[in-house]
């Protein structure tokens, strides 16, 4: 049985799992129950783990996230066989300050005023749980693994995941 790292711990494992992953996909129900997610740029990672993301008030994402806050991001990076999927709660907030304080020039194709610009709205998921694919036994295992799947026609074996608990 694993011991729990303490929370800073497992919130710098996190933050150093999706560094460098900018575009992450945001999914939320919709009022008819329906899973809709979308790439986001990830604005920022707090020490806490929380997200950081910009978008438009006027976006079916704003609309399904007033009905019902809970949401997952997934990050990906084949290359490096990083996978990691976070579950929370968003919250949408309209602050100026923390949008200049976030700003990038990249964001002026989608928000033309800047981070004054008025359909602009921060939001911001509370991270609860954290899963991440850890493929430390290297590509060459896996692929071995994939191959003798297709030869034998038996299914590989789940890629173990690894819990974060919040």
């Amino acid at each position: 049985m694993r011991k729990h790292k303490p929370h800073r711990e497992q919130m710098e494992h996190l933050r150093d799992l999706i560094k460098g992953i900018r575009v992450a996909m945001l999914t939320t129900v919709s009022d008819h129950g329906v899973l809709h997610s979308r790439p986001l740029a990830t604005q920022e990672v707090e020490p806490d783990g929380n997200l950081w993301f910009f978008t438009r008030k006027d976006s079916s994402k704003v609309f399904d996230l007033r009905k019902n806050s809970s949401v997952n991001v997934s990050y990906s990076d084949p290359e490096n066989d990083r996978y990691v999927s976070v579950a929370g709660h968003a919250e949408l907030i309209e602050s100026k300050a923390k949008a200049r304080k976030l700003w990038s020039p990249s964001q002026t194709v989608w928000f033309p005023d800047g981070a004054d610009d008025p359909y602009l709205m921060l939001l911001k998921v509370n991270v609860e749980q954290a899963q991440y694919w850890d493929h430390s036994a290297g590509k060459m295992v896996m692929f071995l693994a994939l191959a003798k799947a297709y030869i034998t026609g038996e299914r590989p074996k789940e890629s173990p995941s690894n819990v974060i608990h919040i």
